[in-house]
Order: C-alpha cells, then sequence, then structure tokens
C-alpha cells in the first residue's frame, strides 16, 4: 500500500463561461503527486506539464496564479498520455490524498472527457487532508487555504505556491503531521463515479455519525421514496431510530428530519440529493447524535417552514 499525495493545476475557458466546454470547464495543465510508504516515508515524485487541447490559450486568473507559460505548456504531452503514466506511477494499492475534494474530482472529470474512466474506478475511498487539518488542530471543518494551513503550523516554506509539485510537497508534510488514528477515522468518500445499483450502496460509520450513499434515481421525488433513502438506523446499536420529525424539504437540494432510539436518544438526520452528470440523482444521507436542544431546533425550523410555505400559497391565490 502506498498514500500518493497529488496536486493539480488546470486552466479554464478564456473566453468566458457562456463558451466554456459544458463538458470540461477545467482542464489539467499539471500534475505533481509524491508517494509515501504505509509509514508515511517519501519514496518517489510524480511531475509532468500537459499540453492543453481544449483551451490553448491561458486564462488571465491562471496566468495570475500559475508561474507557468503557455511557451512551457507547448513541451508538454497529451492528457491522456499523462494520465496513463500517472495512474501506472500511482499503482494498483494507492491510497490518494489530497488538499479538498476538488482535486480528485477534476482528475475524474477530465479522464471522462477522454473516456478514461476504466483507469480509476469508483467512488473513491480517499483522505482530504484540508479536512483533516481541521479537525485535527481547529476541532472542526475549515476552509482554509494550503498556504494558511502551513502558516498556522510555523512550517518552513521552500518552493511557491500554486505549482502542482510544491503544493503536493506541502500537503504531504502536513498530512506527515496528523495522527495515523484520527486520519483512519475521518476518511473521504468521492462519488463523482456515484453508486447505479442497490448492491453498490455505501453505508459507513464514523465517531460522530453515520453516512449512506444511494444508488441513483431518475428524478428527486422518487430518490426521497425509496425505503433505503428515508430509513433510520441507530449507527450505535443498529436498532431502527423512530421518526419524531418526518423528512421535510429544507430546500430544492437538501431534507431533514429528526429520529429518536430510546438507548441512544436524539438523531439528525440529513439527506443531501447530488445531480450527475447524466441527469439522474443520487442521496448522501447522514444521521449524527444530537442533544434535545438541537432536537427542539430541529422541529421550530420544520414549523418555521411550513409557516412561510402557507403565507407564500396565500399570497399565490
Amino acid at each position: 500500500m502506498n498514500y500518493i499525495v497529488f496536486d493539480l493545476e488546470w486552466n479554464q475557458c478564456p473566453y468566458g463561461k457562456e463558451r466554456e466546454n459544458k463538458k470540461l470547464p477545467f482542464e489539467i495543465i499539471e500534475i505533481g503527486a509524491l508517494k509515501l510508504d504505509e509509514n508515511r516515508n517519501y519514496t518517489d515524485s510524480f511531475h509532468q506539464l500537459i499540453k492543453p487541447a481544449v483551451y490553448k490559450k491561458l486564462h488571465y486568473r491562471t496566468k495570475e496564479i500559475l508561474d507557468i507559460k503557455g511557451s512551457d505548456l507547448e513541451q508538454g504531452i497529451p492528457f491522456p498520455e499523462a494520465a496513463k503514466r500517472f495512474m501506472k506511477w500511482c499503482g494498483p494499492e494507492a491510497k490518494f490524498c489530497t488538499w479538498g475534494s476538488t482535486d480528485l474530482v477534476e482528475l475524474q472529470r477530465n479522464m471522462k472527457y477522454y473516456h478514461m474512466l476504466n483507469l480509476l474506478k469508483g467512488p473513491v475511498f480517499y483522505y482530504d487532508i484540508q479536512k483533516l487539518f481541521g479537525l485535527v488542530y481547529e476541532g472542526q471543518r475549515t476552509a482554509r487555504s494550503l498556504e494558511s494551513a502551513i502558516d498556522y503550523l510555523d512550517m518552513k516554506k521552500g518552493g511557491q505556491f500554486h505549482r502542482a509539485l510544491n503544493d503536493a510537497y506541502y500537503t504531504a508534510e502536513i498530512f506527515r503531521g496528523i495522527p495515523e488514528g484520527e486520519a483512519q477515522k475521518y476518511y473521504s468518500i468521492d462519488c463523482y463515479q456515484n453508486p447505479k445499483g442497490r448492491r453498490d450502496q455505501i453505508y459507513t460509520v464514523f465517531p460522530e455519525y453515520s453516512k449512506f450513499i444511494s444508488r441513483e434515481f431518475p428524478s428527486k421525488e422518487e430518490a426521497m421514496k425509496d425505503r433505503d433513502v428515508t430509513r433510520t438506523r441507530c449507527f450505535i446499536c443498529g436498532k431502527t431510530a423512530k421518526k419524531k420529525i418526518r423528512w421535510f424539504s429544507v430546500n430544492t437540494k437538501a431534507h431533514m428530519c429528526l429520529a429518536f432510539c430510546p438507548e441512544h436518544g436524539y438523531f439528525k438526520g440529513k439527506a443531501r440529493l447530488k445531480k450527475t452528470d447524466e441527469g439522474k440523482y443520487y442521496v448522501v444521507k447522514t444521521l449524527k447524535k444530537i442533544e434535545q436542544e438541537e432536537a427542539e431546533h430541529i422541529r421550530e425550523k420544520r414549523d418555521t417552514l411550513r409557516k412561510k410555505r402557507r403565507q407564500r400559497r396565500h399570497q399565490e391565490k
């Protein structure tokens, strides 16, 4: 087993969103990665510039952030070749680590564009070092930039930020300082390649909550009628937690409920509706143990939303 700590840099349409390729809003132009063994010792590195094929001119923001010239990228190789080299270098037992969740999504999106997703099967279990940093050092998830995290830890700065191999190194250094037990407890699941059928559905338990990732459905309505989606089960004892407040819509993308286990108390259920590139839907459901005070807040939220919707319907008549 090896940890692969990687970072990507990408370009976007220089002429604005209205002229972008909807299948590839961000085109990868650089891959940087470090390989660590199971004891988190460095064993190898990978770096590759990629010659753009979709957006051949650099967006002004790309020029501002990255110290890369168009002439540098002309010396790169096509993405399909770069992706093949990278995946071969990673090996079959790679555990990916990234700063945030975006890089893994864009890697898969670029691979999908070139019909190469067979090289990386999903859903992908990985370590989000940004999330782990927040949980370990600040007690909560944070959205700190990589440079801000390096400053927080008072770590030495070498190469400039926003170059793939440098950022991979900074991410790896933070990862090496995170207790192994914390990393194992709070792994992440990327669902760009979401579960398709019932057998593919994912159920996992973390220290404070459980997570369920459903198969896909033709519509939001069908998703929220599914028994696997609406079921509430205590992740501590495994018994059914009876709903005190049934699932209600918070907005167009999320539902909430309140459940109760006689042995372990109240649980807050959240169901987030996710849309795939193909226009179908799947649900990421979490069930988190809460105290009675927060349970009352859920009740108040439900009642407030009901009142607002009644008023809106009355005004429309």
